[in-house]
């Protein structure tokens, strides 16, 4: 297969593309690269019917039209479009014929256009895209083609569609330890698109990334009939492998080639001139299994999953996905200490998984949020029946080669999990499915509890349970019943019925009674609260049967906006009563627009939640933070998504000496706290905690203006510190950018942090103002704006206001090479810029 990318240069409209000509329409008409999402550059309203869900955005049709040369000389070949995403409701057109629909947004789909095309000369292609059915997810979705297109051709007998798979079946290992031998299994999957049989020889070999030297090369001549496929089955053994795991994630390239050798009749009839089709996937030699003494073995070795839940957007770029800022994604949750995410609750992107692939990240990878019954009345539910095997097909085709793919799932809080609407058979039948697609990875789903998914009777039931077991501070949504109401066990048994490794959505304490129940079950905490991970972790840690945990989530995203917040009331609020269920994402009014609730902000600045995650994960940092002196006195309810409301900041507004708190997160036994060299105090590990965090430090004293410095003891020894300081006022405007040189191929990206700064250079967190961005040059403003999770403002705009006192401006590559110059102005600051290069 040979196939080149196509991102540059489509033409975009809103609606559909007329029939008829329209000078006017001509100005409605403008030219984008891919990828592209049109929602992310429409304002938010408060109208719009997702809501709080979306983040307030919502998109109407649009189509994009690109004009392709196809030359004469593939007139005998199969010529297709690959996309990688489109959101959504897709209809691909070619020269005015329907070529085919593709309902579901984050699927991969192949359009195979060879009937629509003219060989030799110009051809359209238009895609019109329909997410109008709104709501129709509980998330921002985006809308448009936010991910790339490749124009593929390949001979009558060709390779087919993600038509190569390889894994390993085993690896042997020398007596130090070292690995010796991989057996390696491979299938090529051929298409005869001819009238008659085609004698193949397929060919693998393996060569490492970026090399051309063939390690070792395998054959295997087949037989494919007319107008069908067949596969090949090839073994590998290669001689000292080098593994892929996270710490080491050593590479390798798959190729395969295949040679149409002639016609088969009553025998051979060779051909005069042979046509040969070829491709490669990256590859990594490594094995994956789970069990419940030994838990989760990659290569042999026991990991405990540190994992986080990341949704497909990137932040201010929207559901584009770009390489660069994949792979910066992924290389943040990495500094905190994350080996695995969870592509909740959807397929990613391509380039989210070569990110994964190359920097070294486990990567739960999962299909579906919805299966027949609906959560939102637009989504997936009304496709399900007659899509789920081809998109489940198609999704684990084009990942089943990556290495850092050790987990399928099938879904996530499928409603159909108390056996509705066929849901036992279904969720064994989509079991099956998986495993006859890789038999080499372990198959699981994410399980909550029973809030949704049973019948009138059932239900009734369980809520009466739920509140009379559960205490009344706890979310009904996530609540678990204990050890003496095991409905939940009964429920789900038979939906489990397949799995491999069984997912559990918020119920940890649940954990030993099911191993009772189930002493063969493996259990992965697949979604979790993020401030329970300190007292949740150690139990993981020391229970073989228990893999891991996911962070909701890992990285902040658009949409169910304010799931994560915190608030202070006074002691007889009657929010209180009520308990972090009054915090719900659906209360949330506009213009809140971002979750909250993560490690890491939609910039990629780590958040106290990370900082407190490294700490329980074993780092010997001091992380010190300060509560508004404000709040002193007041009770703090968080919602279960959230986490306590300290920040970065010894800059307040309240009087001095007013009395005011710090938290410390830290694994020492003791921290000394010093407040302009004087000393504060001393807490031991456990004394005083900050909102009943362990390994977190909480000191009263009075606001004074100054320095705070935080010394974290181990064993009477100075293990680190932390220092926070009063700054001035805001002077001038500092830019950051993270690289100054970016590959011009309309898909690479700087992002130049934007800081409001003193005198001393120190960033001012209280002071935030109306900043704006302008680019001149090789380059495109691409976004521009801050974490703040509560703004009306518009991402594409190039006008925002600072967040505690920074911002971001994302610029992305065109095609030019050259100079671009990046400029920021505010109020009564001087205008400042910075030089990038597009090479």
């Amino acid at each position: 297969m040979r196939s080149q990318n196509i991102d540059q240069g489509w033409q975009f409209q809103y609606g559909i593309v007329s029939g008829f000509p329209d000078p006017s329409g001509q100005e409605n008409i403008r030219k984008v690269n891919l990828p592209h999402d049109y929602m992310i550059e429409s304002d938010v309203t408060q109208t719009a019917p997702a809501g709080n869900a979306s983040g307030f955005y919502t998109a109407g049709v649009a189509s994009y039209t690109k004009y392709i040369d196809i030359p004469q000389e593939w007139e005998n070949e199969k010529i297709s479009l690959r996309f990688d995403g489109v959101m959504m409701n897709a209809t691909v057109d070619v020269n005015g014929c329907k070529v085919c629909l593709q309902h579901n947004g984050y699927i991969p789909f192949y359009a195979d256009i060879t009937p629509y095309v003219y060989f030799g000369k110009s051809n359209r292609v238009s895609v019109t895209v329909n997410p109008s059915m709104q709501p129709n997810s509980r998330w921002y979705t985006g809308a448009g083609i936010f991910r790339s297109v490749e124009l593929c051709h390949m001979p009558k007998l060709h390779i087919a569609d993600d038509g190569i798979f390889g894994y390993t079946k085993e690896i042997e290992y020398d007596e130090q330890g070292s690995p010796s031998t991989a057996y390696l299994h491979t299938e090529v999957e051929l298409c005869n698109e001819t009238t008659e049989n085609r004698i193949a020889m397929a060919e693998v070999f393996l060569t490492r990334d970026g090399s051309d030297q063939v390690l070792l090369s395998r054959r295997q001549k087949i037989q494919v009939n007319p107008v069908s496929s067949d596969t090949a089955y090839i073994d590998l053994t290669l001689e000292h492998p080098v593994l892929w795991d996270i710490e080491t994630p050593n590479l390798y390239r798959l190729h395969a080639r295949v040679t149409d050798l002639g016609v088969f009749k009553t025998h051979f009839i060779p051909h005069a001139e042979n046509t040969v089709d070829e491709t490669s996937v990256l590859f990594g030699i490594r094995t994956v299994s789970a069990d419940v003494r030994r838990g989760l073995r990659i290569n042999g070795k026991t990991v405990k999953l540190k994992g986080g839940c990341i949704h497909h957007d990137n932040g201010m770029l929207g559901a584009v996905s770009l390489y660069q800022s994949e792979y910066r994604k992924i290389s943040i949750l990495k500094q905190i200490g994350f080996n695995a995410v969870r592509t909740t609750h959807n397929p990613p992107s391509s380039a989210l998984m070569e990110a994964c692939d190359r920097l070294g990240m486990y990567v739960f990878d999962e299909a579906f949020d919805a299966w027949g019954i609906m959560k939102q009345p637009g989504d997936y539910n009304q496709f399900f029946d007659t899509d789920w095997k081809k998109d489940l097909t198609a999704f684990m085709k084009r990942d089943r080669n990556h290495p850092s793919v050790i987990i399928w799932s099938t879904g996530n809080e499928i409603p159909e999990r108390g056996g509705l609407n066929n849901g036992y058979t279904l969720a064994t039948r989509l079991a099956q499915a998986a495993r006859g697609l890789d038999p080499s990875r372990p198959v699981s789903n994410a399980i909550c509890s029973y809030w949704s998914g049973l019948d009138d009777e059932l239900a009734a039931e369980n809520l009466k349970k739920l509140t009379e077991d559960a205490p009344a501070a706890d979310s009904l949504q996530n609540a678990d019943t204990g050890k003496n109401n095991t409905s939940w066990e009964e429920y789900s048994e038979a939906f489990t019925n397949g799995l491999d490794i069984v997912g559990y959505n918020y119920m940890e304490n649940k954990y030993a009674t099911d191993h009772e129940m189930y002493p063969e079950r493996v259990i992965l905490g697949s979604e979790n609260y993020p401030k329970e991970i300190g007292i949740h972790w150690p139990r993981i840690e020391s229970t073989p049967y228990v893999i891991g945990d996911f962070t909701w989530t890992a990285f902040d995203y658009i949409g169910e906006a304010g799931i994560g917040k915190s608030v202070f009331l006074e002691a007889d609020d009657p929010l209180l009563k009520i308990g972090p269920f009054a915090l719900m994402s659906h209360g949330s009014q506009f213009p809140w627009r971002l979750a909250n609730d993560a490690d890491a902000d939609i910039n990629g600045g780590i958040l106290p939640q990370g900082a407190y995650r490294s700490v329980v994960w074993g780092s010997s940092e001091t992380f010190l933070y300060s509560y508004d002196p404000a709040v002193f006195g007041k009770t703090e309810l968080i919602s279960n998504w959230g986490f306590t409301s300290v920040s970065k900041n010894w800059n307040w507004n309240s009087p001095e000496g007013s009395p005011a708190q710090v938290a410390v997160f830290s694994n020492g036994d003791e921290v000394a706290l010093y407040l302009n060299g004087g000393l504060v105090g001393k807490v031991k590990a456990g004394e005083s905690p900050a909102a009943d965090l362990p390994k977190s430090f909480l000191f009263d004293l009075p606001y004074v203006p100054g320095e705070l410095t935080a010394v974290s003891y181990k064993d009477g020894t100075e293990l680190s510190r932390d220092t926070l300081k009063t700054t001035g006022t805001v002077k001038q405007i500092r830019l950051l950018p993270e690289k100054t040189e970016m590959s011009a191929d309309g898909h690479d990206v700087i992002y130049v942090r934007v800081e409001l700064i003193d005198e001393e250079g120190l960033t001012v967190p209280g002071s935030d103002r109306k900043l704006h961005a302008s680019v001149d040059g090789a380059g495109i403003l691409s976004a521009f704006g801050s974490a703040n999770p509560i703004t009306d403002e518009n991402y594409t705009a190039g006008s925002f206001t600072s967040f505690r006192g920074t911002a971001m401006a994302i610029i992305r590559s065109g095609y030019e090479t050259g100079a671009c110059t990046l400029s920021i102005s505010g109020e009564g600051l001087e205008t400042v810029s910075v030089t990038l290069h597009a090479v």
